[in-house]
C-alpha cells in the first residue's frame, strides 16, 4: 500500500473520536541492562501540560507526583510518583473493563495519590484496593514496583481487579495500553501500540538490556507502525496522519522511574522525565530530593512547567495546520531535527548524571 493512499484511509479513521490513551510498561530486574527495574508510562491526556512538584504531609509518606498543569497545589490527583519507600505507581485507561458507576467516576489520580502516600510495597497498594469504599470510581490499568524488586499491574474496575506479577513472566516484562487481558476480549483500545512497542523492543527485551533510554528515546520518539510494519517517519513524506503511534498529539508526558538494587535506598531512585509532546521534548532527570526547575510549576499560581511550555511552542510548530482537521497532520520536516534535537540533549543528560 502507497504512503498517499494510506493517509486516506487513516484519515477517514480521525473521523472516530480519539480517547485519552497511554502506554505502559513495567520491567523486572532481569530484563534490564543494571538489574534496576523500571516502571514507564508514556502519557496521553486532554490535559495540555504536566508539572512534577514534592507532596510532604504530616504522618503520610513523602512522594514526587506528576500533576496536571494548571492544577492548583492542592495535589489530590497524581498521574504517576515515587515515594520515600521506593514504591511507585502509574496507570493506563482500560476500556474494556466494566464502566463506573456514573456517580462516581475517574478517580485514578486521587487512588495514585492515596498510594503514594501510605504504601510501602506492591502488598500494600492490593490491600488499599481491598479498603477502599466501593465503588471506586476507576476504570485502569494501575502499575506499581516496589523497593523489593516487584512489580504488578492491577486491572482494575469500581469493585474488583486482577493481579498481574512481572515475576511471573519469563522476560521479566509487562506491557499494557488501554485494554485489560482480564477485560472483555477484543474490547478497549490499542492493541497496534502494544505491538508497536513489542517490535521496537524485542532486542533488548529478548536479551535483558532495557535501559530508561529504551523508552524515552527508542519509543517515545519512533514512529513504528506494527500494522504496516515500518517507521513512518522514513518514508520521506512531508506529512504523516498521527495515528495509532506510540507518540500522538495527545501525548503529553514519558516518564520512566528506575526503581533499586537490593540495599539501595529510595533516594537512589530516578524519575526520568519527558514533560510535553515526548518527540520533541528532552529528558530531565529528577530524584525524591531534587527536582529541576524547568519541571516545577513557575509559581503557587501559575502552575506549569517551563520544560512544558517550551515543549508546546515547538508542538505547535510540528501541528501548525490548526484549521478543520489540520492538526491531525505532522509537519515532518520540521519534526525530524527536533526530534534529533531533544535525542540528543537526553543522552548528555543521561551520562551527565550516571557520571555525578
Amino acid at each position: 500500500m502507497n504512503t498517499k493512499r494510506l493517509l486516506l484511509i487513516l484519515a477517514a479513521l480521525l473521523s472516530i473520536q480519539q480517547a485519552v490513551c497511554c502506554t505502559s510498561i513495567i520491567a523486572s530486574g532481569k530484563a534490564t541492562a543494571n538489574g534496576r527495574p523500571l516502571l514507564w508510562k508514556h502519557r496521553d491526556t486532554g490535559a495540555s501540560d504536566n508539572f512534577l512538584y514534592r507532596v510532604e504531609k504530616p504522618g503520610k509518606i513523602g512522594y514526587v507526583g506528576l500533576f496536571n498543569g494548571g492544577d492548583s497545589l492542592d495535589l489530590r490527583e497524581a498521574w504517576m510518583g515515587m515515594n520515600d519507600a521506593g514504591f511507585a505507581i502509574m496507570n493506563t485507561v482500560a476500556y474494556n473493563l466494566a464502566p463506573n458507576s456514573p456517580e462516581w467516576l475517574d478517580r485514578e489520580g486521587v487512588v495514585m495519590a492515596m498510594a503514594l502516600e501510605e504504601c510501602r510495597c506492591v502488598d500494600d497498594f492490593e490491600a488499599l484496593l481491598m479498603s477502599l469504599p466501593k465503588p471506586m470510581g476507576v476504570r485502569t490499568n494501575f502499575g506499581c514496583i516496589d523497593a523489593y524488586g516487584n512489580g504488578a499491574y492491577f486491572e482494575t474496575d469500581d469493585y474488583k481487579w486482577k493481579r498481574y506479577d512481572v515475576s511471573d513472566v519469563p522476560s521479566g516484562v509487562l506491557i499494557r495500553t488501554n485494554y485489560s487481558m482480564s477485560g472483555t476480549p477484543d474490547g478497549g483500545m490499542g492493541y497496534i501500540r502494544y505491538a508497536n512497542v513489542e517490535h521496537i523492543l524485542a532486542t533488548p527485551i529478548s536479551d535483558g538490556s532495557l535501559t530508561p533510554a529504551s523508552l524515552t528515546e527508542g519509543v517515545s520518539r519512533c514512529f513504528y507502525h506494527s500494522v504496516l510494519g515500518f517507521d513512518a517517519s522514513a518514508s520521506g513524506d512531508e506529512y504523516l496522519v498521527d495515528q495509532d503511534f506510540v507518540p500522538r498529539r495527545s501525548s503529553t508526558a514519558s516518564i520512566v522511574v528506575e526503581g533499586i538494587l537490593p540495599g539501595e535506598t529510595a533516594d537512589e531512585m530516578v524519575m526520568w522525565t519527558v514533560l510535553g509532546y515526548p518527540p520533541v521534548s528532552p529528558v530531565v532527570a529528577a530524584t525524591l530530593d531534587s527536582i529541576p526547575s524547568s519541571l516545577l510549576p513557575e509559581s503557587p499560581t501559575d502552575c506549569h512547567a517551563p520544560a512544558n511550555k517550551d515543549a508546546l511552542t515547538r508542538f505547535r510548530e510540528v501541528f501548525h495546520i490548526t484549521r478543520g482537521s489540520g492538526p491531525h497532520y505532522i509537519h515532518m520536516p520540521t519534526l525530524l531535527p527536533l526530534v534529533e534535537q531533544a535525542k540528543a540533549v537526553s543522552l548528555e543528560e543521561y551520562s551527565r548524571f550516571r557520571e555525578r
